[in-house]
């Protein structure tokens, strides 16, 4: 106000702080090649993310394992996801939605490996918990990268479509282990192939990760 000299000093976002023009950077490169990544990474750990959820009974089914115990197997996988996405969203406001992402992306690669390793009921049902503890906090976690990296401007159109790419992999995921399955008749190749889809998620995410910390060192 007018006759007053004390000085209010805002902290911004760096995202809102920058110009909400497209030509504005995002981590040093053009906002839509960052996008893209997102987006990329998005649809690779939605793949084996719908893996266990869709086929889990009929897995359970192949081991020789009663079809109710593997509904109760997935009814833990969805529970573990239900109460930990909680403590997921306090760890993401610690250490950023990218961050939070690459941690649930390896967690979930190594518990879908585990069920490739793991044959037995109580070894399976302690596999489906892990994985429900993983992969529950990651989708939320681009949310918040989202919201991070680019102006609230253009949240309206950048949310809808990552989500948009997440779900088509939540799908192909589902479809790719069913038509494995039916060609190949075991889940072996099916999840060693969502494995190897989370794999390459973990690089992207990576480089993304990688990128925002070293231009927060040198900024």
């Amino acid at each position: 106000m007018p006759g007053k000299t004390g000085r209010c000093t805002v902290r911004l976002p760096v995202a809102a702080s920058e110009s909400g023009s497209s030509k504005a950077r995002v981590l040093g490169w053009p906002p839509n090649a960052v996008f893209a990544m997102m987006c990329g990474a998005g649809v690779l750990c939605c793949i084996p993310m719908a893996m266990p959820q869709g086929h889990l009974v009929a897995f359970c089914s192949d081991l020789g394992i009663s079809r109710s115990a593997g509904a109760l197997m997935l009814s833990v996988l969805l529970g573990t996801a239900f109460l930990s996405r909680q403590i997921w969203g306090a760890i993401s406001d610690r250490i950023g939605g990218l961050a939070t992402v690459l941690i649930g992306s390896a967690w979930q690669a190594a518990s879908m490996a585990a069920f490739l390793s793991t044959q037995n009921e109580t070894g399976l049902f302690t596999v489906a918990a892990a994985f429900g503890l993983g992969f529950s906090g990651i989708m939320p976690a681009y949310i918040l990268a989202v919201r991070e990296l680019f102006p609230v401007s253009e949240a309206s159109w950048r949310i809808p479509t990552l989500l948009l790419f997440s779900g088509g992999g939540m799908a192909a995921g589902g479809w790719i282990a069913g038509l494995l399955y039916d060609h190949l008749g075991y889940y072996a190749p099916a999840f060693a192939v969502g494995i190897g889809a989370n794999i390459l998620n973990l690089l992207v995410v990576r480089v993304l990760v990688g990128r925002r910390r070293h231009r927060a060192v040198y900024a």
